[in-house]
């Protein structure tokens, strides 16, 4: 019996619809939500996102504002910008779209950040509010994934997780985000990646895969548990090709399994605005 399926469109438009009237109710305070996005160079697939991002706050009502930046960019012209978004009491969420020229050092970039306006949750402050179960932007692959099985009603807590992949967006976060005490949560969480010869042995025993390791097809059917729930995070893009972790015939094994493209994807973009929401609340004491 093929598994069902888990789109995130579904997700995603659950998630804006909450976030609807919190949008209002801010610009009805005269102080919507602002999103700031930085790219550096004029890779079109970055230019894409980017303007993705626009149109969408643009739709949902909030405040947008751009700083594109040419391809032979200085790091002090990138700090310049942060510096200046950190500044803009406009501004409550900030986008420095990744990946930049090799000449940008990314994570000084990154610190260079206010913490409370980080809209992706990388910054060391916030995961270390993960960590500790602080409020604060939660990075916004992890808390897809969250909303994505909690939104299919697959239940999580107590069950057994396994991420395939310790990677910083994704792996390592998600780690700690399901073992956290919550309905939603409150896994047992195993955390491996290509270094564990015998990784295949975790998945085999999980109740629920994640595959974020970014190689294409590495978990196939025999890697999966029959009735398992199977979420693909990870990808690499062969041109405009999207070439996905899990292999789609793990349809034939799996019970529950996100779609080749349209899975997490839409609810890592739903969270970013999330915490763009939420970074605006928080920054206006609005409880």
């Amino acid at each position: 019996m093929a598994a069902k399926l888990m789109p995130g469109g579904p997700v995603a438009e659950a998630v804006f619809a909450d976030l609807a009237p919190r949008i209002a109710a801010l610009r009805v305070r005269g102080r919507p939500p602002g999103l700031g996005t930085i790219l550096v160079g004029s890779d079109d697939a970055s230019a894409g996102y980017i303007r993705m991002k626009q149109e969408k706050a643009t739709a949902l009502g909030i405040h947008s504002r751009h700083v594109g930046l040419p391809d032979d960019a200085t790091q002090a012209d990138v700090l310049a910008v942060i510096t200046d978004y950190n500044a803009d009491d406009a501004i409550d969420a900030v986008l420095f779209q990744y990946p930049p020229p090799p000449q940008i050092d990314y994570e000084a970039a990154l610190l260079a950040l206010d913490a409370d306006k980080d809209v992706d949750g990388l910054h060391p402050v916030n995961l270390g509010r993960l960590a500790l179960g602080v409020a604060g932007p939660v990075p916004c692959t992890p808390a897809g994934i969250e909303a994505l099985l909690a939104h299919y009603e697959v239940p999580v807590a107590g069950r057994h997780v396994v991420i395939m992949g310790r990677g910083m967006t994704i792996g390592r976060p998600l780690s700690m985000l399901l073992s956290q005490k919550r309905p939603t949560a409150n896994a047992a969480v195993t955390l491996v990646h290509t270094g564990v010869k015998n990784w295949a042995d975790y998945t085999r025993a999980a109740d629920v895969v994640v595959a974020a390791v970014g190689v294409p097809g590495i978990v196939q059917p025999e890697h999966v548990r029959p009735g398992a729930v199977v979420v693909g995070a990870g990808v690499r893009y062969e041109g405009r090709r999207i070439l996905p972790d899990v292999d789609e015939r793990c349809e034939e094994v799996a019970g529950w399994i996100t779609p080749r493209v349209g899975g997490v994807g839409p609810t890592t973009i739903a969270m970013l605005f999330k915490n763009a929401v939420d970074n605006a609340e928080r920054r206006l004491g609005v409880s």
